[in-house]
């Protein structure tokens, strides 16, 4: 999207109006989703990153009732693809079909043609069907008979998975991993939030009453908003390190893409926005280090034999390598700096 169409709905959201419409999307999930704000702040993250997300874990615990939350939660053209081993690509990306009135051929769009796209179970699709994303995801256009068509913005895929070893499932190939931004699990919930489930979801489901909190508009801006966060430069040198060790990582014979590194300064932008700060610290890289890189990567065989998970050998990567630092002030101190030097802390953009 062109700096002037940024311009034309807005602009840069304020601290304040950021803050409010972020917190106002978390809280209208967590009406359906208890007990894991973590994770549904960084599903907003993700989307504020201009990314897209996989939800991977066992069937039950809520996969797809995020994404749908998520994707109610934003008054916006939604559309849900469930995934099925007879789905076809252009069942996804759409089809040309002869109109026998006009004696041409027509373009009817796919599912892929809506902001917010919720992919249900997308590994039970065929590999053919399931790269008929790749364009999609990273240029935000779909291609159909040798003509382009360019998606809408903001666009984010929300797709849902069973782990590998379920039965009827297809592995996602390697180019389709690195599409996605990050990889969360939704985990079992704490007995406390499976008691306010019971209470809440036993009766009547709540995403039936989900209202939008948000528009394609206010997203834009929100989007806008967290590319002006601060990267220092020592901070992107630290992401590229994080990245470069699992390069040479022995326990992996495929590290992650210079797309990770990309991906993973986003999404640290959005999480700084999201905590309330216009920088970015050496401890949100570390914090998306394993959502963001753990799922682009591949084990050797040893690894694999010693039960080694991409999970645990990226944390391990992540400890061993130091963090930058700054003679002024110590990269652990995270409180802000005392006012009046006029220059901010060592990831800070100096101040006028």
């Amino acid at each position: 999207m062109t700096q002037q169409t940024w311009d034309e709905v807005g602009g840069v959201l304020p601290h304040d109006e950021f803050r409010a419409a972020s917190e106002a999307i978390v809280s209208n999930i967590e009406h359906v989703i208890e007990g894991k704000t973590a994770t549904v702040r960084l599903a907003l993250a993700v989307l504020l990153a201009e990314g897209h997300l996989l939800i991977e874990d066992v069937p039950g615990v809520g996969k797809t009732k995020l994404a749908k939350a998520l994707a109610r939660s934003i008054d916006c053209s939604v559309r849900r693809i469930q995934f099925t081993p007879d789905l076809l690509p252009s069942d996804v990306t759409g089809v040309s079909v002869y109109n026998q009135e006009t004696h041409d051929f027509e373009f009817r769009p796919g599912a892929v043609f809506a902001n917010l796209v919720v992919g249900d179970e997308i590994n039970r699709a065929s590999p053919k069907t399931q790269s008929a994303l790749l364009e999609c995801m990273e240029e935000r256009q779909v291609t159909v008979d040798g003509v382009t068509y360019q998606l809408q913005t903001p666009f984010m895929v929300i797709a849902t998975q069973n782990p590998i070893e379920m039965e009827g499932t297809y592995p996602l190939p390697e180019a389709q991993r690195d599409r996605f931004t990050a990889r969360i699990a939704m985990g079992y919930p704490d007995p406390h939030a499976e008691l306010a489930m019971l209470d809440g979801h036993g009766a009547v489901d709540p995403l039936n009453d989900l209202r939008p909190v948000s528009d394609a508009d206010t997203v834009r801006r929100l989007i806008a908003h967290v590319r002006q966060v601060h990267v220092a430069d020592a901070v992107k040198q630290y992401a590229i390190d994080l990245v470069t060790a699992t390069r040479e990582a022995p326990d992996l014979r495929l590290g992650a893409s210079p797309r990770a590194t990309l991906q993973l300064l986003r999404t640290a932008r959005a999480v700084a926005a999201l905590e309330g700060r216009d920088y970015v610290l050496p401890d949100d890289l570390q914090v998306l280090a394993v959502p963001v890189m753990a799922h682009r990567i591949i084990p050797t065989a040893d690894a694999q034999m010693a039960r080694r998970t991409t999970d645990a050998i990226v944390s391990e990567l992540v400890h061993r390598l130091p963090l930058p630092h700054d003679r002024k002030r110590s990269p652990y101190d995270t409180r802000p700096p005392a006012a009046g030097n006029g220059h901010g802390g060592p990831y800070e953009p100096r101040r006028p």
